[in-house]
């Protein structure tokens, strides 16, 4: 089969693309923008256009786009997307229910969601890690020379949301009972992981929306089902906690223990903490992956469960995870054996610590972890996952 395979600055595309011709499957590149345009009638003939030129019978992209939808709706071809982002809300779009698409989304919660309304082309397959290639990268010296090598025991590579201004710091002229109301809110939510209170919260008070709405007007699309409260919960709010959960989690551990951060802004400083700015992410962060004695995930708070690529990254390089608890892991791997998790803030720091002290206990966790991902979690799985339903 000839798979027309979307490339955009994407996570992940030459592990996919390597896994998808080690099954005996052509595939054919093409250059796709992952900005925003309208799924209108001619950008659907044109993509429909290039893909009938082109030959191809199926088409993949990481991530959802409508226009891909419609067009291969319109040629009776698969489309099989596969969701690393979240929020995401294309996925709400009116298309994602054409029989044509199959969509592949990391959080099992997102899945149930879609499925419980009815929706029969989306289905949960969690994320992956190209263990072959990882496993390879032994050669630390350029890693150890650059700007990136380790100083620290504990790394860290994301972003903190102190690089621009979140949508939360536009709502500027809020009322004092909203504001509070919302502090109230993520500092509740800051202390739950495993279920996200902050949509129903606010689908509950509308007054609470319509306060936001003056400073940041957010509208639904026309041609989707997104709600207002869904916008303003997942793109604002939990953003928003996100942001302060990982710097106050961040700063504590940088201040009791020393941390190696890697973010987009260059210019944040934390005490005890080595801010090396964003890191290259497919030649150089396996190393710190596998050089750091700890690599923390902190989640974005709009995955309720799902294990973020991330997850998968450092498992499949070997590295040593400590995340926050995300239900999906015990899915697959075992606490304490093949990763851990935290639950709080003094849970993160003595876990710290103990692992700190504990090498051997650490070391081995980290293999199981790796062997685990090697046997069952690669692109290769994945994609005998999705070509599966194709028939």
């Amino acid at each position: 089969m000839k798979i027309l395979f979307l490339t955009w600055k994407s996570f992940g595309n030459d592990d996919m693309i390597a896994a998808f011709r080690s099954l005996g499957q052509e595939v054919e590149e093409l250059p796709y923008s992952d900005k925003d345009e309208p799924a209108d009638g001619a950008a659907v003939k044109a993509f429909a256009d290039q893909v009938k030129t082109l030959s191809a019978e199926c088409v993949f992209s990481f991530n959802y786009f409508p226009v891909v939808a419609l067009a291969c709706k319109d040629l009776g071809m698969p489309y099989l997307s596969w969701i690393y982002d979240s929020p995401y809300v294309r996925l709400y779009h009116y298309s994602i229910a054409y029989p044509t698409n199959h969509v592949f989304v990391f959080d099992s919660s997102l899945a149930l969601e879609f499925q419980q309304g009815g929706i029969g082309t989306v289905e949960y397959l969690p994320m992956a890690a190209n263990t072959e290639r990882l496993g390879a990268m032994k050669d630390f010296g350029a890693f150890r020379k650059s700007k990136w090598k380790c100083e620290k025991e504990v790394a860290f590579i994301g972003s903190l949301y102190t690089e621009k201004h979140t949508f939360y710091q536009r709502l500027t002229g809020i009322s004092d009972y909203t504001r509070g109301y919302l502090e109230g809110l993520m500092a509740a939510q800051k202390q739950v992981y495993g279920y996200n209170f902050v949509q129903e919260t606010l689908k509950a008070h509308p007054e609470l929306i319509e306060d936001m709405r003056k400073f940041l007007p957010m509208t639904p699309g026309n041609d989707s089902v997104e709600s207002i409260e869904y916008l303003f919960a997942q793109y604002v709010i939990n953003r928003q906690i996100t942001a302060l959960e990982r710097q106050e989690l961040l700063g504590e551990v940088a201040k009791r223990f020393g941390l190696d951060l890697y973010t987009p802004d260059e210019k944040l400083k934390l005490e005890g903490c080595v801010n090396h700015g964003p890191v290259d992410y497919y030649d150089f962060a396996p190393y710190v992956f596998k050089e750091a004695k700890i690599n923390l995930n902190v989640s974005l708070r709009s995955i309720i469960a799902g294990i973020p690529l991330r997850g998968f990254d450092i498992l499949g390089a070997g590295g040593f995870l400590l995340t926050n608890y995300q239900s999906d892991f015990l899915n697959f791997f075992v606490p304490g054996e093949d990763f851990d998790y935290f639950e709080s803030k003094s849970d993160l720091m003595d876990k710290i610590s103990f692992y700190l002290s504990h090498d051997e206990a650490r070391a081995q966790i980290a293999e199981n972890g790796f062997r685990k991902v090697a046997a069952q979690h690669t692109y290769r799985h994945r994609a005998e996952e999705m070509l599966s339903f194709l028939g």
